[in-house]
């Protein structure tokens, strides 16, 4: 079992805009993670009224957290980093499901490449009983800061 304190420490969130409980693997090509959804999550105040659905920008950033973010600190570990700058440069992402609160999904992505500091990948969130909430492409921008 692979240990990723290393990488949840490097992270650049915290509650409440964490969006990751628990990464399952990750490697040169890829990372696959979770995330369930307090029901008491600030943004399902008014989204909707007598209907919580999680807003697809939340969606989009799990997808970003676990399966761009969490990948690219990965890819730059080797250079025992401590603080890194991301910044995301572009999202395509299409919505097939609602997550509700209280709802575990499962993020999975698939390195498109990692070049001059640009990391792409295709991201797929699944819902707990293995159907396709959304899938897209994220990219962003991973670079270790230097410290002079």
């Amino acid at each position: 079992m692979q240990n990723f304190t290393h990488i949840y420490e490097k992270l650049p969130y915290s509650k409440p805009f964490l969006f990751v409980d628990i990464l399952h693997h990750i490697d040169e090509n890829g990372a696959e993670g979770s995330y369930t959804f307090p029901e008491d999550s600030f943004f399902y105040e008014g989204h909707f009224k007598q209907n919580p659905v999680t807003p697809g920008v939340i969606l989009t950033e799990v997808m970003a957290q676990i399966g761009v973010v969490c990948l690219g600190i990965f890819l730059l570990d080797d250079a025992q980093l401590n603080d890194i700058s991301i910044a995301l440069t572009a999202t395509e992402i299409d919505f097939y499901k609602p997550v509700f609160p209280k709802e575990t999904v499962t993020v999975r992505s698939t390195k498109v490449y990692f070049r001059f500091h640009k990391l792409k990948c295709k991201v797929d969130m699944l819902n707990s009983s293995g159907e396709l909430v959304c899938r897209g492409t994220i990219s962003g921008m991973m670079k270790p800061i230097d410290h002079v």
